[in-house]
């Protein structure tokens, strides 16, 4: 009697690969999966990243910064040669899961993470409010302590008033160059 074929449904799984060789892992597999022909059972190769404002040199930067470092996302239908595929790719520790069963992602999540990622200009998150004491961390007044003003959400920024000379000086500053204290 012939063993029965179940039908396998693609989804969502988690590789485990060096930290930093992310990139690496998704352009090997993808050429793997072209040259071995095995498009009909591995989809697509995601490395998740996100926008985010960082300040550098006093200037607000966008950058991109990987969300899992260490991971890769792929869609595929698991068999035993697809498998051999992807975790035989250089840098590829393994798949996340029991043992050697890869543990699919569930849709929900995938679908929180793609909004994520879809995100082109990310959003200032101011989380201090008027009257707030903060310290300084960057530019010219740096480790100076002061106290919230104004902010001005839409541009991301806050006026701090800053006791210099026996008197309060309002100083103009990105949110990103105070914290809470």
């Amino acid at each position: 009697m012939p063993k029965q074929q179940i039908p396998q449904e693609k989804n969502w799984y988690v590789l485990h690969t060096y930290s930093g060789y992310e990139d690496a892992v998704a352009k090997s597999l993808k050429q793997r999966i072209e040259s071995l022909g095995m498009e009909d059972k591995i989809f697509d190769v995601i490395v998740p990243k996100e926008k985010k404002i960082k300040i550098k040199n006093s200037k607000r930067k966008t950058v991109e910064e990987k969300i899992y470092p260490g991971y890769v996302l792929v869609q595929m239908i698991v068999t035993d040669d697809s498998w051999y595929v992807v975790r035989n790719t250089p840098n590829v520790t393994g798949f996340v899961g029991a043992g050697t069963t890869p543990v699919p992602v569930s849709k929900g999540e995938i679908e929180i993470l793609k909004k994520r990622m879809g995100v082109e200009t990310p959003q200032y998150k101011i989380d201090v409010k008027i009257g707030d004491a903060v310290k300084i961390t960057d530019g010219l007044f740096k480790d100076y302590d002061g106290k919230v003003a104004e902010i001005d959400q839409e541009k991301g920024k806050v006026k701090v008033l800053v006791n210099m000379f026996g008197r309060d000086t309002p100083v103009e500053l990105d949110s990103l160059q105070i914290k809470k204290i």
